[in-house]
């Protein structure tokens, strides 16, 4: 059986979460702690980046969310989440890439920087700029593939859900903000998101990994 690990506070696991339940593909689940599981030597040999997810499927090992959607994609290829039309599957690469480089990093920014920070008001008016950009990609369809959920709505929902939590809405972007309340109606969805609390968790442990970064930058200086 494919052995998922993972922590369901990781926003790139969720990704891998969803795309295993969406396509109902069975999985031996294998939770890791952020504050030391990822750096055991058994872990290393898998990921010697220490991040997470992995997977490992039939002795296969693959490491880095979206390399992993595209092997799922392509193992267990029912239902289908990248659509064959060659605009369409643009697309969903396209914003798969914008959320991975766009979207998720300006989220740092909100979290450990004051409201009156440059780097937080030019995070705010990036995030409206990529959110106008999703806004205008998605158009009237129901997904960023057209009528049918597709790896770019599993990344950018997956991604774009934990701004709600720092407190901001898609009020403006009214059709993003339909197709994201679609989402999160889908039981896959509603199975994996995160709770205001979780999501408390998940900052408190980024910012552990801050101060730890920030003391061996120090310490090498």
């Amino acid at each position: 059986m494919l052995k998922f690990y993972y922590n369901p506070r990781s926003p790139m696991a969720r990704r891998v979460w969803r795309t295993l339940l969406e396509k109902e593909i069975a999985f031996e689940p294998i939770f890791m702690k952020l504050d030391g599981d990822q750096l055991q030597p058994e872990y290393l040999e898998l990921n010697p980046f220490h991040h997470i997810p992995v997977i490992v499927d039939d002795n296969f090992r693959v490491l880095e969310s979206l390399a992993i959607l595209d092997y799922l994609e392509t193992k267990y290829p029912q239902p289908r989440l990248l659509p064959k039309n060659a605009e369409a599957l643009a697309t969903v690469r396209m914003v798969q890439m914008v959320s991975t480089n766009e979207l998720l990093p300006k989220m740092v920014a909100l979290i450990f920087e004051t409201e009156d920070s440059p780097k937080f008001i030019q995070a705010k008016q990036h995030l409206d700029t990529v959110f106008k950009f999703l806004m205008t990609t998605l158009d009237n369809n129901s997904f960023f593939g057209g009528d049918q959920l597709t790896l770019a709505d599993i990344v950018v929902g997956t991604d774009i859900s934990l701004f709600p939590k720092l407190g901001m809405n898609f009020s403006n972007y009214p059709n993003l903000n339909d197709w994201f309340e679609r989402l999160m109606q889908r039981p896959a969805w509603q199975k994996t998101e995160l709770s205001q609390a979780e999501f408390e968790q998940f900052k408190r442990v980024l910012v552990k990994i801050r101060q730890r970064e920030m003391a061996r930058a120090n310490h090498a200086n």
